[in-house]
């Protein structure tokens, strides 16, 4: 499995903005070999490295690029490992991908038979990524799918219980390559990785239900999915079999096994289960931590817990 420390960090906190005329320089430098890196429209860039047969296809913004080191987009180092090509659009800002400057570069890939020339693509992206990775995955007949929380639409008359989100309603979601669901026709396997436990995003999963989409539950960590899918390690293994159609309900469940290691997934199970006021469980769960990793703070925690449980019995 490769190292997760290889691809991207979690962003760091920075004193200083990012200078993005040097960031610009440097990705045409990087593709000037094979591929190409160029703005689409006034608030996106493409970039594109030409490695191999098999293509990545994601989506980001640069903000989230410009706090990874290196400055390089995700795809780039999960690519790099096998030797496929990427292609990643980054948006300026939460611009939801909708621009009819994306529709049309996305339309020139289709004219030029550009997907035509990989033997293997996926789709992948997170959040409103992952609302584009579906939404354009049309373009490319039979490639796969990886989205994570991905919404369906924003459209107000579809989506009005959602209210996160609320200032992009003011975009299109009706035009071109606008609802997801709809867009995953023709795909190969599209997978759907959601957590169940918020409304939103389950409604949301509920209407990606065609039978080539697989719906996987990954429980308590909410927007915060993908940075722990990157942190306790298992996203290259993730992009590997999605990669190639094999990602199912059983290897995801093997592969998410690692969150009992991951103390952000942890803390977040402990609090919601202490909001509740399951202080047995939340027992349970300090001394299966601590049982199997080294955890101060669930120790501690431990302690007050069981103290307090042992007052209130008394």
């Amino acid at each position: 499995m490769t190292d997760c420390a290889e691809i991207a960090e979690l962003p760091q906190p920075t004193d200083t903005l990012p200078d993005r005329d040097a960031w610009e320089q440097q990705m045409e430098r990087v593709s000037e070999d094979s591929g190409y890196f160029h703005s689409v429209g006034d608030a996106h860039w493409a970039y594109f490295a030409d490695e191999g047969t098999t293509l990545l296809v994601t989506f980001e913004t640069i903000d989230a690029v410009l706090a990874r080191p290196g400055q390089m987009p995700l795809a780039d180092a999960l690519a790099r490992a096998h030797g496929w090509s990427v292609l990643t659009i980054i948006a300026d800002g939460d611009t939801w991908f909708r621009d009819p400057a994306v529709y049309g570069f996305f339309d020139r890939q289709v004219d030029d038979a550009f997907f035509e020339d990989f033997d293997q693509v996926l789709f992948y992206g997170a959040g409103m990524a992952g609302y584009a990775a579906c939404a354009f995955a049309v373009t490319a007949p039979g490639a796969q799918v990886l989205a994570v929380n991905p919404r369906a639409t924003l459209e107000p008359a579809q989506s009005r219980w959602d209210r996160r989100d609320l200032a992009a309603r003011r975009l299109d979601f009706t035009s071109r390559y606008g609802y997801a669901p709809d867009m995953l026709e023709g795909a190969g396997i599209a997978v759907v990785i959601h957590d169940p436990t918020i409304a939103a995003e389950a409604m949301h999963a509920s209407l990606f239900r065609a039978p080539y989409i697989t719906r996987l539950s990954a429980r308590h960590m909410g927007d915060t999915l993908e940075p722990a899918l990157i942190g306790s390690g298992i996203l290259p293994a993730l992009i590997d079999q999605a990669m190639a159609g094999t990602l199912s309900l059983h290897s995801f469940a093997v592969l998410w096994r690692a969150r009992r290691h991951y103390s952000p997934y942890l803390r977040a199970l402990l609090a919601k289960t202490e909001n509740t006021g399951r202080t047995k469980l939340a027992i349970m769960i300090c001394r299966s931590v601590t049982h199997r990793l080294r955890a101060p703070s669930f120790a501690r925690r431990l302690a007050k817990l069981t103290g307090r449980m042992a007052g209130a019995e008394a």
